[in-house]
C-alpha cells in the first residue's frame, strides 16, 4: 500500500468520524435542550412528533446517506465506499408494499398495480437537456422491489408552525379569481371542458426565498369542483421551500387536496396516499443541474393522467419515468375528470418585513427577457377521453400582480404551446 493511498484513507476516516460525531453530539444537544426544563406543552408536542416519525418513517432494507458535501468534492474514490447524496438527504429504500400508502385503510394488505397504457401522443416533441436528482449522482439506487423515500427529521417538522400543519400547503394553493391574498400567481389555464391528464416540461431555476415561511415553486395542477370546500386537485412540478425542506434547493414534489387544503392530502409521501412504484425517483428530493441566466437550460418533464381502466391518476416524471399513482377513492370530483387545468408559478408573500417580499418565482426574470433569462414551460398538452396527448385550445393567461410576477405565451413548431413567466418580487413598481 502506497504512502499517499494510506493518508487518503486516514483523512477521509478523520473527515468521516468527525462529521459522524459531531452530528452525533449535535442530535444530543438537540435532545437534551429538548427535554430540559421543558413545559409539558412542549414535551407533549415532542411525544406526538417522535410519534408522527415514527408512523411516516418506515424501516427500510437500505439507505443512502450523506455526511458532508466537501468530501464528494475532495475525496470523489469514497463514493466506491459509502452511499452519500450530496443534497444532505437520507434516502431510505423501503419495499414499496410497505410504504406510507398502504397505511390507508382502502390501501391495507395490497401491493402497488401495474403501470397503465400510456397517452397516445400525436406528434413528436422537441428534447432538451433534462435535470435529475442529486441524491443519484453516486450511481446509487434503491433495489428493485423497494422505493426511495426522504427520511423526515425532527428539524423537519420543528421548522413548520405546528405538527398539523407540516407537510401541508395552507388554503388558496389555487389561482381562479382576481383577488389576492398571500399567494401570487402567474399561470397559464384552460377550462370548460373534461380534462383527463396534462403534461409539460418545466425550467428548472433556484430562485431566492426571502423569508422561512415562504416558498417559490413551479407547476401543473389538475382541478375539479368549485373553488369552495370540495376543491379537487393534484398537482406536480419543482419547489423551494425552505420551511419543508431546510434548504434552498428546487425539490421534485407532488402534492394532492380532496377538501380545498383542509384536512386531507399532503406534499409528497408524508401521509398515506400517493402510491410510488418508482425505485429511481425519491419525491421531495433535490434536482440537479439547475438552469442559469445566459447559460445552459434544463427542465423537467412531468404529466400527470387518468388510467381509463382502472380509474386512478398517474404521474409521469422526465421521459417516461412512472412514479406511481394516486387512487381514485381519495377523490371526489377527480373520480370523473378534470373541469381545469393549470400550469405556471406561485409564490408566498408575507410580507414579513412590511412591504412586498424579495422571493422569486421562475429564475426571477421577467417574462419578455425570453430564453436565458426568464423561466419556461413548453409543449403545453392535455390528455382527452380517449387518452390521447392533444395540444391546447383556448389558453388563458393570468398574473395576479404584474409588476412583480408575469406571463407571456406563444406558439411554435418546435416547442407548441409554450410561456414565460415569472419576476423578481419587490422592484421600484412592485412596492
Amino acid at each position: 500500500m502506497t504512502t499517499s493511498s494510506i493518508i487518503f484513507k486516514f483523512v477521509a476516516f478523520l473527515v468521516i468520524s468527525s462529521s459522524f460525531s459531531a452530528h452525533v453530539l449535535s442530535e444530543q444537544n438537540t435532545l437534551q435542550a429538548n427535554q430540559t426544563f421543558r413545559p409539558k406543552e412542549e414535551l407533549l408536542k415532542l411525544r406526538k412528533i417522535k410519534g408522527y416519525l415514527k408512523k411516516i418513517n418506515k424501516r427500510p432494507v437500505k439507505t443512502i446517506k450523506a455526511y458532508i458535501f466537501l468530501i464528494l468534492c475532495f475525496f470523489s474514490r469514497l463514493r466506491k465506499l459509502y452511499s452519500l447524496s450530496p443534497d444532505g438527504d437520507l434516502i431510505d429504500c423501503v419495499l414499496s408494499h410497505l410504504q406510507p400508502a398502504f397505511d390507508h385503510p382502502q390501501l391495507k394488505g395490497m401491493k402497488p398495480l401495474e403501470p397503465p397504457k400510456r397517452p397516445k401522443a400525436n406528434d413528436s416533441m422537441s428534447v432538451m437537456e433534462e435535470s435529475l436528482q442529486l441524491w443519484t449522482v453516486s450511481g446509487e439506487s434503491c433495489p428493485e422491489g423497494t422505493v426511495p423515500i426522504r427520511r423526515t427529521t425532527e428539524k423537519d417538522v420543528l421548522r413548520s408552525n405546528s405538527l398539523r400543519r407540516f407537510g401541508r400547503k395552507i388554503r388558496r394553493g389555487v389561482r381562479h379569481d382576481t383577488s389576492s391574498n398571500d399567494h401570487e400567481h402567474a399561470v397559464a389555464f384552460v377550462n370548460g371542458e373534461q380534462y383527463y391528464g396534462a403534461k409539460a416540461s418545466i425550467n428548472v431555476w433556484t430562485p431566492r426565498v426571502t423569508d422561512q415561511y415562504e416558498f417559490s415553486l413551479s407547476q401543473l395542477w389538475v382541478i375539479s369542483g368549485s373553488f369552495g370546500n370540495d376543491l379537487n386537485t393534484i398537482e406536480a412540478g419543482w419547489q423551494v421551500s425552505p420551511e419543508l425542506y431546510g434548504d434552498n434547493y428546487p425539490r421534485f414534489f407532488t402534492y394532492w387536496t380532496t377538501d380545498a387544503y383542509q384536512a386531507t392530502g399532503c406534499y409528497n409521501l408524508l401521509c398515506s396516499g400517493f402510491v410510488q412504484i418508482n425505485n429511481r425517483i425519491a419525491m421531495g428530493a433535490a434536482i440537479s443541474p439547475r438552469s442559469s441566466v445566459n447559460g445552459r437550460q434544463f427542465d423537467i418533464g412531468i404529466m400527470i393522467w387518468k388510467d381509463p381502466k382502472h380509474g386512478h391518476w398517474w404521474l409521469e416524471f422526465g421521459s417516461g419515468l412512472l412514479v406511481g399513482y394516486w387512487p381514485d377513492f381519495l377523490f371526489s370530483h377527480l373520480r370523473g375528470h378534470a373541469s381545469m387545468v393549470q400550469f405556471g408559478g406561485e409564490i408566498v408573500n408575507s410580507r414579513s418585513m412590511g412591504y412586498h417580499t424579495s422571493t422569486q418565482m421562475g429564475s426571477g426574470h421577467f417574462a419578455d427577457e425570453g430564453f436565458g433569462k426568464a423561466s419556461y414551460f413548453r409543449n403545453l398538452q392535455i390528455v382527452d377521453w380517449d387518452n390521447n396527448l392533444i395540444p391546447l385550445s383556448n389558453l388563458h393567461l393570468l398574473a395576479d400582480h404584474p409588476n412583480c410576477y408575469d406571463i407571456r405565451a406563444g406558439k411554435n413548431n418546435v416547442w407548441g404551446n409554450y410561456f414565460y413567466y415569472g419576476g423578481p418580487g419587490r422592484n421600484s413598481r412592485c412596492p
